[in-house]
């Protein structure tokens, strides 16, 4: 179960005293059940190699249409995460020990999946020296000599903004670098209290200066305002980068924080709309968008 701490509570509480009745889901955030034949075998493949994927620590609502095209992230370092974000499902607690074979075992299952493009993330490890770099770029590395031609994203924390962390990565630079800022910077202190935005941002103008392809995501909904949501696309643009998704959040359970409201589709749009005129070379906003949504086009179409 998450553990909210004090700031996050009272931010709960207000969000659910503001907001009154929510009202039921919009038809367009529903979506069905994962099936399929796809499915199944991505699922069976999972669980024989013991991987793990933020499509279903997460629960990912596009988990259904991802794994019936053969394609999955990965999340590497384990099931457990050492930051207590207000928005996350995956597990709170003292993580396992490193799995060296980790890598391995991902990369293989890339070959096997016959992937063209791969999508790693993790959980945070802050109790290591180097956040897990090391466990990233071994992953990258073994993709690379096994199946050569398939292009890479990665989704990593912040690494505490240790820049030895960072030139870590590098030794094996993806195609695409991928660091989510997740919401506003003035809501910080309930959704990521061990996040600070302004490290994030630095994180990303720091790959962007070694020459790779940024990325960057959001959720709405959580008690942010649209002006607001504009002026952290002004900050992402300021630091080069160059692809923005942007979706609805969720609550993953009672436990977590609410939603605050039901973004409409014309928002979306203006976003998209507004991302463009910025000069994002992609902007994927609608309400089931999540980072790794059409991750494959962002890599071999732009």
């Amino acid at each position: 179960m998450i553990k909210i701490n004090k700031h996050q509570q009272a931010f709960k509480e207000e969000v659910e005293r503001k907001r009154g009745n929510l009202g039921k889901r919009p038809e367009w955030l529903k979506v069905r059940l994962p099936s399929g034949t796809n499915y199944s075998e991505v699922y069976e493949l999972m669980r024989k190699a013991e991987l793990h994927t933020v499509c279903e620590e997460a629960r990912c609502p596009n988990i259904a249409e991802c794994w019936e095209h053969r394609t999955a992230t990965f999340m590497i370092l384990g099931d457990t995460c050492t930051r207590s974000c207000g928005f996350c499902n995956v597990k709170l607690g003292i993580p396992e020990k490193v799995d060296w074979d980790e890598p391995r075992r991902v990369a293989n299952s890339v070959k096997q999946l016959g992937l063209r493009h791969a999508v790693i993330t993790s959980v945070n490890r802050d109790e290591l020296y180097d956040g897990g770099a090391s466990v990233f770029t071994e992953t990258v590395r073994l993709i690379r000599e096994i199946t050569p031609n398939c292009t890479i994203e990665i989704l990593i924390p912040d690494f505490k903004g240790e820049e030895h962390a960072l030139e870590i990565i590098m030794q094996n630079p993806p195609d695409i670098l991928n660091h989510n800022l997740e919401t506003v910077k003035r809501l910080y202190h309930a959704v990521r209290p061990q996040a600070k935005y302004e490290r994030s941002l630095k994180v990303l103008k720091w790959f962007k200066e070694k020459g790779l392809r940024t990325k960057s995501g959001i959720m709405v909904g959580i008690g942010e305002t649209n002006d607001e949501v504009l002026e952290l696309m002004g900050d992402l643009r300021r630091v080069k980068c160059d692809i923005l998704t942007i979706g609805q959040y969720l609550q993953p359970t009672k436990d977590h924080l609410p939603v605050d409201r039901y973004v409409t589709l014309e928002e979306f749009q203006m976003f998209k709309e507004a991302g463009e005129a910025m000069g994002f070379l992609a902007v994927e906003s609608a309400p089931l968008v999540r980072s790794s949504y059409h991750a494959d086009k962002h890599a071999r179409d732009l």
